[in-house]
């Protein structure tokens, strides 16, 4: 199957105004992927059916409609705004989130994933949001509905509807309590809502489930789709060797192994901890199921956002496939060991710097005992909350320094925390890369490696690239080679721009390799070498 190409425009039904006029689809190639059920393209289009008045995932299993009923939106905003209302069998809110790097507005595209992740409830609304950016409210407006054809505050309403359609379709939370974590400020106009869009009553299509909520006692649980291929056990694998005590957790062995973290969210000026897990829902689905802690009820579309960052569930395989090439295919479907909590990934990247990758759990851990927030989880051991940047940046170096931590990375950690804290640099997924990483660079103990590994590992940058890494050097270098033999970072650079957009997923593949390599070495003197993959960092 190839690519769905963007060549044609989006059709709407008969009466309605148009539906998008951003992001364009070839009817015949969006049919091609629906008659296939072909899950590559999960997320990346719905498909209205016009005799019906429903939209529906590419993968839905109802009986094909046909293709001069069928119209096709990028979005399911855009659907909405059409006038059609979501499937009640494969559940357009299940989809793997937005994966278009090279949209035609990447400022709308950041706009749009802020908005997904509840961004826009929080108090200042729509100015809040643009100042975020960096823009006026005014040009977000515009941007937005260029790309998307709505309007910023129409994507998040149809976000907030399809929250709460999956709170009453996967718990059992009181229908007021729905509409207050899905994100409307009234029940009566959550209802009114409802019924408008959908043609159902909250309470209906409660009535109409057919079975309970599953989950455990005391938590609920949620699927959350990928596109396929994925490599879970090599995701699992990556988390296993950096899980930081007392903060992550493995359970189990093998792909049915559960990997749990505690987490600190913010929602409408509130903070909320609690837990997540993350484990395969089933092996014949392309699916992870997400258990998390009530008392992140508060947070749910902050939560969902984090799960998905987590396990880079918005990944394009396809995309990442075609532009690596060979260097893909020993491990297809490799993603992003992303992050739930993008300070704490950041911090321990700083952290890293010049040791090895247990000695940087190890005192990530020491930093979470003693400034972290204690908190009672399902798992023995999992009972502490990474500080926040607040937390950090009231701490002196010696109260860094006294966890093992060099006054050199003390100073660096303080930095980056007041940095957070006072707001003057931005980890937020969709930030600014360019300036992210210009001020990164201007604290004190932050070079140009360090700042690439956080927009890797921190801000999930897909085309992030740590210059000059003695790892992958060492990878892209011929087999054996030595001193003149081996690449210099100008040289690596150069071969490294085949792969852009795409960089970072070729980060993890050449680390990957060297492990592997360095893993059928014969074993070395205790202590005589280090298994870090950081280069030295003079900054």
């Amino acid at each position: 199957m190839e690519p769905v190409p963007a060549t044609a425009p989006a059709a709407t039904a008969p009466g309605k105004s148009p539906g998008v006029a951003g992001p364009r689809l070839d009817p015949q190639a969006c049919y091609a992927a629906l008659l296939a059920r072909d899950a590559r393209f999960d997320g990346q289009f719905f498909v209205a059916v016009r005799s019906t008045g429903i939209y529906c995932r590419p993968v839905c299993r109802v009986r094909t409609p046909r293709a001069d009923n069928c119209r096709y939106y990028p979005h399911a905003a855009a659907a909405e705004a059409a006038g059609f209302r979501p499937c009640l069998r494969c559940r357009p809110e299940l989809a793997p989130g937005l994966a278009a790097l090279d949209m035609p507005s990447q400022l709308a595209w950041a706009a749009a994933r802020r908005i997904e992740a509840g961004e826009l409830d929080d108090d200042g609304g729509l100015p809040q949001l643009a100042a975020r950016l960096g823009i006026t409210d005014r040009h977000l407006r515009r941007v937005f509905q260029a790309t998307w054809g709505v309007s910023p505050i129409d994507y998040a309403q149809t976000q907030r509807l399809l929250h709460a359609k999956r709170l009453l379709a996967d718990t059992d939370l009181p229908i007021g309590e729905v509409a207050l974590a899905a994100g409307f400020g009234s029940l009566r106009r959550f209802n009114d809502l409802f019924q408008r869009r959908y043609r159902l009553a909250p309470q209906a299509l409660r009535k109409s489930r057919t079975d309970r909520p599953r989950g455990d006692v005391g938590a609920w649980r949620f699927e959350l789709a990928w596109r396929p291929p994925c490599d879970w056990s090599g995701w699992l694998d990556d988390q296993a060797l950096r899980a930081v005590p007392g903060v992550e957790v493995l359970d189990g062995a093998g792909e049915a192994r559960v990997y749990a973290r505690t987490l600190r969210l913010a929602s409408r000026g509130r903070e909320h901890l609690g837990w997540v897990s993350l484990s395969r829902a089933a092996p014949d689905r392309e699916a992870v199921r997400l258990t998390l802690a009530p008392s992140l009820a508060g947070a749910l579309p902050q939560a969902l956002a984090a799960a998905r960052r987590l396990a880079d569930l918005g990944c394009d395989p396809r995309a990442v496939a075609a532009t690596l090439g060979p260097l893909a295919d020993a491990a297809p479907g490799l993603r992003l060991p992303g992050a739930a909590d993008p300070f704490e990934m950041a911090v321990r990247a700083v952290l890293g710097q010049q040791v090895s990758v247990a000695a940087a759990r190890t005192v990530a851990a020491r930093l979470a005992r003693v400034f972290g927030d204690a908190i009672e989880t399902p798992w023995p051991g999992l009972d502490r909350v990474f500080p926040s940047a607040e937390r950090l940046a009231a701490c002196t170096v010696d109260d860094i320094a006294g966890q093992g931590i060099v006054a050199q990375r003390a100073r660096a950690v303080i930095a980056l925390a007041q940095a957070v804290a006072e707001g003057r640099i931005s980890l937020a997924p969709s930030a600014d890369i360019a300036a992210t990483l210009a001020a990164l660079q201007a604290l004190p103990g932050i070079g140009a490696w360090t700042a690439q590994t956080i927009a890797l590992q921190a801000l999930g940058w897909p085309d992030a690239w740590p210059s000059g890494d003695r790892v992958l050097l060492e990878a892209m270098s011929p087999a054996g080679a030595t001193g003149p033999g081996r690449l210099d970072a100008r040289a690596a650079d150069a071969l490294a721009e085949a792969w852009r957009p795409w960089r970072g997923y070729a980060v993890l593949h050449l680390w990957r390799q060297a492990l592997a390599a360095r893993s059928r070495l014969p074993r070395a003197e205790p202590g005589s070498t280090r298994t870090d993959w950081n280069p030295d960092e003079h900054a």
